[in-house]
């Protein structure tokens, strides 16, 4: 067996850390081969495993993982979104632009943050309406970021 192999059949271990690290090693092994994998793992039991798998598939740099990280940010666990929001920031696919707008009206306002800053490094105008609604949140960060974003958007308008 392969290393990669080994890993892929380690993210089925009844051990929740093996299956974390076994996520995370797949994220920084580069290997295509590891995206549906993980895509499966982003339904694990425990979310620490989720958000691990998460963050890895936006290590893979693969556009496949799309679909499963916009499904990921109504995950029950905010560190799971948080996760999903984080990878489709650095994948850059703007059919996340529509599931990340739902985002700044999550309960968690590190969520609503996050979703405003990829917002913004997006760079899609489809974005403005609900970040100018997120300008006025109750929190400073997810203000800032809203405007932040706002700024972005508007100069490449």
């Amino acid at each position: 067996m392969t290393d990669i192999t080994l890993l892929i059949s380690a993210l089925g271990s009844p051990v929740v850390k093996t299956r974390r690290d076994a996520a995370a090693r797949l994220g920084r092994s580069g290997n295509p081969s590891a995206v549906a994998p993980l895509m499966q793992v982003l339904s694990d039991a425990h979310p620490v495993v989720r958000r691990e798998a998460a963050q890895a598939l936006g290590r893979l740099d693969d556009d496949r993982a799309v679909p499963g990280l916009i499904t990921a940010l109504a995950d029950t666990d905010p560190e799971v979104r948080a996760g999903a929001i984080a990878a489709l920031g650095r994948l850059k696919d703007r059919r996340a632009v529509i599931p990340l707008t739902g985002c700044l009206k999550d309960r968690d306002d590190r969520i609503r943050t996050g979703a405003a800053e990829v917002l913004g490094r997006l760079g899609d105008s489809r974005a403005i309406g609900p970040l100018t609604g997120a300008a006025i949140d109750p929190f400073e960060s997810v203000r800032e970021a809203a405007g932040k974003a706002l700024l972005h958007l508007r100069k490449k308008a």
